[in-house]
């Protein structure tokens, strides 16, 4: 399973990124900006799983990434890669971290994230 501490620890040794928190109302959501110009290429939420469509009652952390189109719809799989939440689902996906099982998958994901929003 990965945390939002392992995505962190990734993205400031691979791309030298802080979560930044902008949302005052929602104080644990983090993007991840790049350091050159400021576009999110991730954002980390915790939300219930209802807002998924998931069952449950205990608020989880998700991951928001930028994806090309063509990929998006072989990679969700409405259990750990879903529609994103909150952005447009045709550029975007949500992964359930408690969900994920595969770190190198996962830091793949990130990283075409940050080339596409270069």
């Amino acid at each position: 399973m990965l945390t939002r501490e392992d995505i962190f620890k990734h993205v400031k040794e691979n791309y030298g990124t802080l979560p930044d928190y902008p949302f005052r109302k929602f104080p644990n959501y983090a993007a991840l900006r790049h350091t050159s110009n400021g576009k999110w290429y991730g954002l980390v939420m915790n939300v219930l799983p209802e807002k998924l469509g998931l069952v449950g009652k205990i608020e989880i952390d998700i991951l928001n990434l930028k994806c090309p189109p063509e990929l998006n719809d072989i990679l969700r799989n409405e259990r750990d890669i879903l529609p994103a939440y909150h952005m447009n689902k045709e550029h975007w996906i949500t992964l359930v971290l408690e969900r994920t099982d595969s770190k190198g998958e996962i830091y793949n994901l990130i990283e075409q994230s940050f080339n596409l929003t270069r």
